[in-house]
C-alpha cells in the first residue's frame, strides 16, 4: 500500500496538469482578482475573502487532477496488474485518494502563503491552521468524484470531464463571484453544491465564526456519494479495463 502510494505522488508531481491547475493558476487569479481590484469589499476583507477562495480553487484542481489519468491507466493496461496484486479495490482507491490528499497541500500552501507575504493577510495561528486542515480535509470527496469520471470515462473525455466540473463547481459554488452577487435562484442552488460548503467552512474560521454544521453534514453526503460513485466506477472498468 505505501509504495503503491509514492509510486502515484511521483507520478503527479511530473505530472504538468497538475502543476497548472493545482499551483500556477490559483495564485495568479488570486494576485489578478486582489491586486488589481476585482474582489468584492473592502481591501482588507477581499484578500481574506479571496485567499480562501483561490486556495479552495487550487484544492479542486489537484483533487480533480488526480482522477484524470486514470483512463490512460485502464488503457495502458495498469488496472489489470494492480488486479493481480493483493490490494483490494478499496485500497486502490483509498491509495489514489491519499494521493490525492497529499498532492492538494502545494496548491493550497501556495495560495495562503501569498495572502501572507503579498497582501499581508494577518491571522491568529488557531484560525491559519484551522483553514488549512479543513481546505486539505474538504478535497476528499472531490478526489472520489474525478477518480469515479477516471474509472468511467475514456482517455480525453475523462480530463475533459474533469475539467468542465471542475470550472463549473468553482463557479457556481462562488469560488470565483461571491454567491451574494447571484439571481436568487443561482444563489440557491449554489449553497448546495459541495464547492460552496466546501469553502464556506474556511470563510467562516476566515472571519471569526465557527464552521457551520449543514455545511459539514452537506459535504458529509456529497463524500459517501461519491465514494459510491467511485467504486462503482472502479469495479465496471475491470470488466473493460
Amino acid at each position: 500500500m505505501l509504495g503503491y502510494i509514492r509510486f502515484e505522488l511521483i507520478r503527479t508531481a511530473r505530472d504538468g496538469g497538475y502543476v497548472v491547475f493545482g499551483l500556477i493558476m490559483p495564485v495568479v487569479m488570486y494576485l489578478v482578482f486582489t491586486d488589481l481590484g476585482l474582489a468584492p469589499g473592502d481591501e482588507h476583507d477581499a484578500a481574506i475573502y479571496t485567499m480562501v477562495s483561490m486556495a479552495a480553487y487550487g484544492g479542486l484542481g489537484a483533487a480533480f487532477n488526480n482522477g484524470s489519468g486514470i483512463a490512460e491507466d485502464r488503457a495502458a493496461g495498469w488496472l489489470r496488474r494492480l488486479r493481480l496484486t493483493p490490494l483490494t479495490p478499496a485500497q486502490v482507491i483509498a491509495g489514489k485518494v491519499v494521493t490525492g490528499a497529499v498532492g492538494v497541500v502545494p496548491g493550497i500552501a501556495a495560495v495562503l502563503l501569498t495572502g501572507a507575504l503579498v497582501n499581508h493577510v494577518t491571522l491568529t495561528p488557531g484560525r491559519w491552521l484551522a483553514i488549512v486542515v479543513l481546505l486539505w480535509a474538504g478535497t476528499i470527496p472531490f478526489s472520489l468524484l474525478g477518480l469515479g469520471n477516471g474509472y468511467r470515462l475514456t482517455g480525453q473525455s475523462a480530463a475533459m470531464a474533469n475539467l468542465m466540473t471542475m470550472l463549473v463547481l468553482s463557479i457556481v459554488g462562488g469560488l470565483w463571484v461571491p454567491v451574494s452577487g447571484f439571481p436568487s435562484w443561482l444563489r440557491a442552488l449554489a449553497e448546495w453544491t459541495p464547492s460552496n460548503g466546501y469553502a464556506s467552512l474556511s470563510w467562516h474560521v476566515a472571519f471569526g465564526a465557527a464552521p457551520g454544521a449543514r455545511e459539514v453534514a452537506m459535504l458529509t453526503v456529497w463524500l459517501v456519494v461519491f465514494g459510491l460513485y467511485a467504486m462503482y466506477g472502479y469495479r465496471r472498468a475491470g470488466r473493460t479495463g
